[in-house]
């Protein structure tokens, strides 16, 4: 079955799209079971062209991303989440919606690479889109599928701290 990992940020344009990016090219490339989304509470309706361009340098297909608003996860017919990461703390501090199965949350933040002075915006993403991207390789050596909701939750603060 598969893993379903939903990453938030606030405005769904940076940071959890790196993060959504990041998770599923290396659970392709190493042929896990795992499907990530990204949403915001307040989604500014665009994605970053410097995190699209992180990705894509990265050799992560960007296409069909967009900036959405978490409720789309709330609806009927939307996949279960078994894991939410916050990846800034303006989100990790909202009330989030009620989540379909209880999923496990945890807090992986992380800087705004956004608010870098533009001659160095490039390498904040960069450097941003690298170290979710360790974090998110770190997820997926976890054994997911054996692991209860308890034991999940543990390994996933344990890396909140690595």
């Amino acid at each position: 079955m598969t893993t379903n990992v939903l990453i938030l940020c606030t405005h769904n344009s940076a940071r959890s799209v790196l993060a959504e990016g990041m998770l599923d090219h290396w659970a392709r490339r190493f042929g896990k079971d795992v499907r990530a989304y990204s949403a915001g509470s307040a989604p500014s309706g665009r994605v970053n062209p410097c995190a699209l361009e992180a990705l894509g340098n990265a050799g992560v297909d960007t296409a069909g991303y967009r900036s959405k608003s978490w409720d789309t996860f709330t609806e009927q017919g939307a996949p279960e989440m078994r894991i939410v990461i916050t990846v800034c703390d303006s989100a990790a501090a909202e009330q989030c919606p009620y989540w379909p199965g209880s999923p496990v949350k945890v807090h992986w933040g992380y800087p705004d690479p956004s608010n870098a002075p533009e001659a160095a915006k490039k390498d904040a993403f960069e450097l941003t889109r690298q170290a979710i991207g360790y974090r998110m390789l770190q997820l997926l050596q976890l054994p997911i599928e054996d692991m209860n909701d308890h034991e999940l939750q543990q390994a996933l603060t344990k890396i909140s701290k690595s």
